[in-house]
């Protein structure tokens, strides 16, 4: 998507990795914020060079590693809730994204069949060995072969928007149930924190989305938005991230009463730190 035209949202580092610094331009057709400039793919990769991008490893060394795990494994089971309740007759499901395999391994277990795709080979090697299969690229896989696919904190990260809208409308099956989780730069941990807000996390999230935004977004290719859920532990959990790009330390009471702040400004504006959509073919 071009910048030109859009207008200056805000200037935003890149505090885990590189340093450097990035803008944020407002789309106000979409109601959506672009990152400016986009590391091409060529060097995509340093920026996850990361210790606090732990969706690729299993470990558990600190207290904030340990808290992600144990809130991790209530977050899997609400999303095997999900999927069940969206497809009461179990079938296949692709996972996009997939990074350690947790979700597709329980999946499996619960009697899905599962497939994933993973751009880390460390994480990938990891996910293998919980039993977790992959494909190298959707573009291997047949048109509407899904009963459901998940995209987890994935979606921000895909380079051409447009391109990969379009290839889950190919794979979803008429009748099929698409899962998108990403972050909301309309909540109220984004706003109070701003510049510092680590689920900005630029220059790796490309995009940053409204509610507005991926209702449009996806009706361009005729998938309808069916509901949207909240996601109410990513509020503790950015706040404790932005606590530390902010001073330089997690501060986890503050960082607890941000999230909570959050949440509860967010029963009333329905603006929570993020979003599960859930989207459907029409």
């Amino acid at each position: 998507m071009d910048i030109a035209n859009k207008k200056h949202f805000l200037t935003v580092k890149d505090h885990s990795v590189s340093k450097e610094i990035f803008e944020l331009y407002y789309d106000e057709e979409l109601d959506m914020l672009i990152t400016s400039p986009q590391p091409s793919l060529a060097t995509l990769g340093k920026y996850y060079e990361s210790p606090d991008y732990i969706s690729h490893t299993d470990s558990k060394r600190s207290l904030f590693e340990k808290a992600y795990h144990f809130v991790k494994n209530i977050a899997l089971k609400n999303k095997l809730n999900l999927i069940n309740s969206l497809q009461p007759q179990k079938g296949s499901i692709l996972d996009i994204g997939a990074g350690t395999g947790d979700f597709l391994s329980v999946a499996k277990q619960n009697g899905w069949k599962t497939v994933g795709v993973e751009p880390s080979e460390k994480a990938k090697q990891i996910a293998s060995s919980k039993g977790v299969s992959f494909v190298e690229k959707t573009s291997e896989l047949g048109n509407h072969s899904f009963d459901v696919i998940s995209m987890w904190h994935v979606l921000e990260h895909v380079p051409n928007l447009d391109e990969q809208i379009k290839e889950l409308k190919r794979l979803l099956k008429p009748d099929g149930s698409l899962i998108i989780a990403v972050p909301n730069f309309k909540s109220f941990d984004a706003q109070h924190y701003k510049t510092f807000w680590a689920a900005y996390d630029v220059p790796i999230h490309f995009w940053h989305f409204s509610k507005n935004a991926i209702k449009m977004l996806f009706e361009k290719e005729g998938m309808e938005l069916e509901k949207v859920l909240p996601m109410k532990f990513d509020s503790f959990y950015v706040s404790l991230l932005s606590e530390k790009y902010q001073s330089g330390k997690m501060n986890y009471i503050k960082a607890f009463f941000i999230g909570l702040q959050s949440n509860l400004k967010a029963k009333r504006n329905l603006e929570y730190s993020s979003h599960i959509y859930v989207l459907k073919n029409r």
